[in-house]
């Protein structure tokens, strides 16, 4: 297997692109949570990252890379389809929620990773501009897209995070698209 890297810049910009346009939705996603739920979700994502650090040294190696990316990317389709299928209520605002603590939970992991495969601090730092770039992209179309919808009369918040994840499921096919040809063996 093999770092493809126009690809692999390709994905990281998409992928900031995807969590700056859903950066706001999240308010909306975790309302129906208590604040304790919170509180006990960043004990698990504590715990859970310390575990995947401890086994750093076995996931040190371009295939799991590419299967945690893979498999994070696959978690984030998940929460978007379930948003998008299943109604708004407590056990999908807490399956969302939780399903987002396990991608945080490899996000250390995934930057280090970063860091080893990419090596030059040139592509470290265009790497990073370019996540920046999306995210901020992502947040300016998301401040945009929700002022044409209240435009057109759409004031209800759930419709319009409902709206938004409609294009965040054609952007996450993309994303996965990309993920899998910036690891391909070609």
């Amino acid at each position: 297997m093999k770092l493809h890297l126009r690809a692999y810049l390709w994905y990281k910009l998409f992928n900031s692109l995807f969590f700056g346009l859903s950066v706001g939705s999240i308010f909306v996603l975790y309302t129906p949570l208590e604040p304790s739920i919170f509180s006990l979700g960043g004990i698990v994502l504590a715990v859970g990252m310390l575990v995947v650090a401890k086994f750093y040294e076995k996931m040190m190696h371009l295939l799991v890379f590419y299967r945690i990316t893979f498999l994070v990317e696959l978690i984030a389709l998940g929460i978007v389809l379930s948003f998008l299928l299943f109604k708004y209520h407590y056990a999908n605002a807490l399956f969302i929620y939780a399903s987002y603590q396990v991608t945080f939970m490899f996000g250390g992991y995934l930057v280090r990773m970063e860091t080893l495969v990419l090596k030059k601090t040139a592509l470290l730092s265009f790497a990073d501009v370019l996540k920046q770039k999306g995210y901020l992209v992502g947040m300016v179309l998301s401040y945009g897209f929700y002022k044409v919808l209240e435009y057109y009369g759409i004031t209800d918040k759930q419709t319009q995070v409902y709206a938004l994840h409609v294009s965040l499921f054609l952007l996450q096919m993309v994303i996965l698209y990309l993920v899998f040809k910036a690891f391909s063996k070609r």
